[in-house]
């Protein structure tokens, strides 16, 4: 079993690397493992001596193996070979290589700052990346640390470290998809048919480089809640905090302040989609302010003071400037307050993100205040300051030298289209980490770049999924075959015209998600369109059953 410590930066990691990059089980079923046969000894050798094998003329990539071991049959996957080594000069990475393979390849994305990888024999168990569902499907699958040691929120790694920036900013994926390929074809004496990546949050950015940088490294990409702007989301995460506390630092929104902020937008917008399901399923054109539950004169209960909207305004508008002038156009929406059950621990979704909970500093703020001070500005900020002394007028205007480094913004995918390429990106619109404004945005300038969206869409799709939060949880359907769309799409020429959503009643974040779906643990589903079409319900059948809804513009 994969364990996840119980801390908010480890669970955001688990979401963001390990669910929505599970890439899930396909009904088709791989060998319980390796019987007794000259195969298998063949097998069991080629793993045993791959150590020995010299991978340091890998061009670009200079590869050493630090071991390889033979793993039995584990958790429904057959026998592999798992083996760890590391892209000169520092990026660690670890390699499955099935015994019943498929002849496919696949590299997935990390979460956070990375900087995490299995220390014990098996994928997952204390890392937040696991191939377990790849190889079960029989995929050869990569995972690396992208280039560092650290905790996953820490960014004390970046400090005086540029080759660590380079690596975590983009150049890991690269190397390690060159080492992985190398590895694959040295193991099994031919080269991988498909090339595939799949990564959410920071690897949703890994996604994007790949495609912007680096297009003939794969031939599909799943690219999840892909900060577009890295520095843009950590200021987004300072304002908020500084906007859901006052001067003192004590916090002015309680949960059940935020649980009030959600009935109100979903009283005002819950019913766009036709059924009633506590989902909005179009945030951004949602009419509801906070103001609407101001209290009114003798009201004490069932409302919000005048303090109290102003502050969940603010998070709302996102970042300004002593003007008022947005910087980065986008702010939280509404309905995505309170979130899912998953982060109720932590005060619901805005208390992870900005509020925090009993006092507590929000969850995540941590990950933003390290990513501003190392990985960000230069030289660091002194150790004693804190995300609260974040000037909002000038010192985002420091930040863009090294977000050259992180940017995963260029519109213009015309190398990758020309390599073939094909491009699936998602989103939650009740992400708090990643602005879904962000990554539509970024989507339409793909559109405008690359020739109006005919032209767009033969080769790159946006999904948005309403009442999805950074990744996965919330309260919408969150649960998606991703790889088998891109599979489809990339292999038979099926591009993904629909893809069915999960709600699934016991979310179980500590596994991979398998499919197919087990029926019984389906709470309801809904299908995704490319945007910018959306779903409606068509006013007959069961609500919570995805082929009773409609696609209708935007």
């Amino acid at each position: 079993m994969i364990t996840v410590a119980r801390n908010p930066i480890a669970l955001l990691l688990y979401l963001t690397a390990c669910v929505t990059t599970s890439v899930a089980t396909s009904s088709a079923t791989r060998e319980e493992g390796l019987q007794t046969s000259p195969a298998a000894s063949h097998f069991a050798k080629t793993c045993s001596t791959l150590a020995a094998v010299d991978f340091s003329g890998v061009e670009d990539a200079a590869t050493q193996i630090m071991g390889a071991k033979l793993m039995g049959p584990h958790d429904g996957a057959a026998a592999y070979c798992l083996a760890s080594g590391y892209v000169a000069p520092q990026v660690r990475f670890k390699i499955g290589l099935p015994a019943s393979w498929n002849g496919k390849f696949i590299e997935l994305g990390c979460g956070g700052h990375c900087g995490l990888l299995a220390e014990d024999d098996e994928f997952g168990t204390v890392s937040f990346m696991t191939c377990g569902a790849p190889l079960r499907r029989g995929y050869a699958c990569v995972v690396s640390d992208m280039g560092h040691k650290g905790t996953g929120s820490d960014g004390l790694w970046a400090q005086g470290n540029l080759q660590a920036a380079v690596d975590w900013g983009y150049r890991a994926t690269h190397v390690v998809a060159l080492a992985g390929k190398a590895i694959v074809q040295s193991f099994y004496q031919k080269r991988a048919t498909h090339a595939y990546f799949s990564g959410c949050s920071t690897g949703g950015r890994q996604a994007l480089q790949e495609a912007q940088r680096f297009p003939w490294d794969f031939d599909g990409i799943i690219a999840g809640a892909p900060p577009i702007r890295l520095a843009d989301v950590y200021v987004t995460f300072a304002w908020g905090e500084r906007a859901a506390h006052d001067t003192n630092g004590k916090p002015l929104l309680s949960t059940q302040d935020l649980k009030l902020l959600t009935s109100g937008a979903l009283a005002r917008c819950d019913m766009d989609d036709g059924v009633q399901d506590g989902v909005i399923s179009d945030p951004l054109r949602c009419p509801f302010r906070p103001s609407d539950l101001e209290c009114k004169p003798g009201q004490t209960i069932s409302c919000l003071t005048a303090e109290k909207a102003e502050a969940a305004e603010r998070i709302y508008s996102g970042p300004v400037d002593e003007h008022g002038r947005s910087l980065f156009g986008a702010g939280a929406v509404p309905g995505s307050e309170i979130g899912g059950a998953w982060n109720a621990q932590y005060g619901g979704n805005w208390g992870l993100f900005y509020v925090g909970k009993d006092g507590a500093p929000p969850g995540l703020a941590p990950l933003a205040q390290d990513g501003l001070k190392f990985l960000f500005f230069s030289p660091p900020q002194p150790v004693a300051w804190s995300i609260r002394a974040f000037d909002f007028d000038k010192d985002y205007k420091r930040l863009d030298v090294m977000q050259s480094l992180y940017d995963s913004s260029n519109p213009d995918l015309s190398r990758f289209k020309a390599a073939g390429g094909r491009l699936l990106i998602y989103h939650g619109l009740n992400d708090l980490s990643i602005l879904p404004q962000w990554i539509i945005r970024y989507y339409e300038s793909v559109e405008r770049v690359m020739g109006g969206r005919e032209q767009t869409q033969s080769f790159v799709r946006l999904f948005s999924l309403p009442g999805v939060e950074h990744c996965g949880g919330g309260p919408g359907a969150d649960t998606v075959d991703y790889l088998t769309a891109l599979e489809d799409w990339v292999e038979r020429g099926k591009a993904p015209e629909r893809l069915i959503a999960t709600h699934l009643r016991k979310g179980d974040w500590t596994h991979s998600i398998l499919f197919p779906l087990d029926p019984s643990n389906v709470a309801f589903t809904r299908p995704a369109y490319p945007y910018p079409i959306r779903a409606r319900y068509s006013g007959h059948g069961d609500p919570n059953d995805a082929g009773n809804f409609v696609p209708v513009a935007r």
